[in-house]
């Protein structure tokens, strides 16, 4: 888990007594398949949910998470796939704006608890967003970073990455996901 001294290293993310872990939606909560809006102002409200979005995805813990994921409807996703957690990355209104190649890595999902599987995906993507300060940025990436940048954003578009795999494997993880819930009540 990432302390608030581990954030204050990202400057304009608010790291204040207030940061909260956000409950993860789960697969296949209808909530999943929402489009995201689009954040018209990069302010401290926004600022806060990266932090608490940082702070559960650290917890989880997990490489990436979309606001779709914490029940915010907001094109907003963190990333972090450094092995010392320490290199946040923030995303705000991302979007792919090219893609090359193609390549297949097991993926899994804070929202698909305990799942994991071969996705194909483009190998290498440039995304354009702004960051947690409002400012845009631009990145050409491949390997990790840019899978998990397309996983995210799919989440953004309402999208699953169990939604790449065939039905039967999709149902499978449905019923077993819902067994799962249903046993922790």
């Amino acid at each position: 888990m990432a302390s608030a001294s581990n954030l204050n290293q990202f400057p304009g993310i608010c790291t204040h007594p207030t940061m909260a872990l956000l409950k993860i939606v789960h697969y296949p909560d209808p909530r999943l398949h929402k489009v995201a809006l689009p954040i018209a102002t990069v302010d401290d409200e926004i600022r806060k949910l990266v932090a608490d979005m940082a702070e559960t995805m650290y917890a989880a813990p997990g490489i990436g998470l979309a606001a779709t994921q914490v029940d915010r409807l907001l094109r907003l996703i963190v990333v972090d796939i450094s092995e010392a957690k320490d290199d946040l990355k923030v995303f705000i209104n991302p979007e792919i704006l090219g893609s090359s190649g193609l390549s297949e890595h097991e993926e899994g999902c804070l929202s698909v608890p305990g799942i994991y599987d071969l996705v194909s995906r483009p190998e290498r993507v440039r995304v354009r967003a702004l960051d947690q300060n409002g400012a845009p940025l631009e990145l050409e990436t491949d390997g990790l970073l840019a899978v998990c940048l397309q996983h995210e954003i799919d989440h953004l578009d309402g999208k699953v990455f169990v939604e790449y795999l065939s039905r039967l494997k999709q149902e499978r993880i449905r019923r077993k996901l819902l067994k799962q819930a249903r046993e922790a009540m």
